[in-house]
């Protein structure tokens, strides 16, 4: 049997946007994220991260700054009882026009591939339209809205509290 995930962006679902963290001190969990995600690991779901990060080409921040905040992060879900099976991310800027960045699928499928993932048994969560985009893109079966405005092609939630109604 495959196996079943949750695909989680990064700032805006994980932690509050800021725009650019990468920074200890301005990486900020959302309310309910530890909650939600052992929720869904009780529920049989891989959790992964998959994560656009143009502030690495942009030079606002260097990769090792991103994969030493990622560890601090990695850690605080550890001792919060939250396993993230794969954080997947992508350093380019948008003119690079990359094969990783959101909204393109190749984040999503080189999990799949991994980890033997059923994508239409699989949830997205995102709070920008190209998350959502990428998850069609994959053949996600299920999109979860968390941002600005209104997404016809996912269901819209204010926090991830709202999660448990869905993922049942």
């Amino acid at each position: 049997m495959k196996n079943r995930a949750v695909f989680l962006d990064r700032d805006g679902v994980i932690n509050i946007d800021k725009e650019y963290v990468y920074k200890k001190e301005d990486f900020v969990f959302m309310p309910d994220v530890f909650d939600t995600l052992r929720y869904l690991q009780s529920k049989g779901y891989l959790l992964f991260i998959v994560t656009n990060q143009s502030g690495i080409a942009r030079g606002y921040y260097t990769e090792n700054d991103f994969l030493s905040l990622s560890k601090y992060m990695l850690e605080e879900f550890s001792s919060n009882g939250v396993t993230i099976t794969k954080l997947y991310y992508c350093p380019h800027a948008p003119e690079a026009n990359c094969e990783c960045r959101k909204p393109n699928p190749k984040m999503l499928f080189d999990a799949q591939k991994e980890f033997d993932i059923d994508m239409s048994a699989s949830w997205l969560i995102g709070d920008k339209t190209s998350d959502i985009e990428a998850g069609l893109r994959a053949g996600v079966g299920n999109l979860i809205y968390m941002g600005e405005g209104e997404c016809e092609k996912a269901h819209k939630i204010k926090s991830l509290k709202e999660v448990t109604k869905f993922i049942l």
